[in-house]
């Protein structure tokens, strides 16, 4: 079973300890790290790293995804979570200074799963990975992790923004992204 730590709106936690599936039943707010992997393309603009995530995942199976994110467990904090799901997602074994911060970002969201009701309400520490990768190279987690791929990040908003449910992506995660490089 995995713990989180319920959180408060500035990330911090509250005392209360809960199982994961309780606090998405009940939809408690609890901590995430989020790690956007972009790339410079030939454009001139950029690349994301979209996850599809595994087809057996509880929440969202199939669709593309944050190129790599996770819970907080109990006790951990942001950078320690990054770090580590970087490295069990997708194999990169990154330094604390190559995360770069972009933000705090609070979601939120309700969808039925295999029947049952999924309340997310997450604070999110956000970062940015700009090292050159070669994904080719990645060992994917095959239980979390389907396939990867590079998506034009103006290609990738136009689908959130249109609604494809294919994409379970915050598009002020985006919006992070584009301000942050000055898109």
């Amino acid at each position: 079973m995995e713990y989180l730590d319920i959180r408060d709106k500035n990330g911090n936690p509250t005392g209360v300890i809960k199982e994961r599936s309780l606090v998405h039943a009940d939809g408690d707010l609890h901590g995430t790290s989020h790690v956007w992997i972009v790339k410079k393309n030939e454009k001139g603009s950029y690349d994301l790293l979209l996850q599809k995530r595994s087809e057996n995942k509880d929440a969202f199976p199939g669709c593309y995804d944050i190129s790599s994110a996770g819970h907080l467990p109990a006790g951990q904090d942001y950078l320690t979570s990054a770090l580590r799901e970087l490295e069990e997602e997708l194999g990169i074994k990154a330094e604390p200074e190559q995360l770069h911060f972009m933000g705090l970002h609070e979601g939120k969201c309700e969808e039925i799963f295999y029947g049952k009701p999924f309340k997310n309400h997450e604070i999110s520490h956000v970062y940015l990975y700009s090292e050159p990768i070669n994904i080719k190279e990645l060992k994917l987690q095959e239980e979390e992790v389907q396939e990867v791929c590079w998506m034009d990040f103006e290609t990738c908003c136009e689908k959130v923004k249109s609604g494809d449910k294919k994409y379970c992506l915050f598009p002020e995660e985006l919006k992070m992204i584009k301000e942050y490089l000055k898109i």
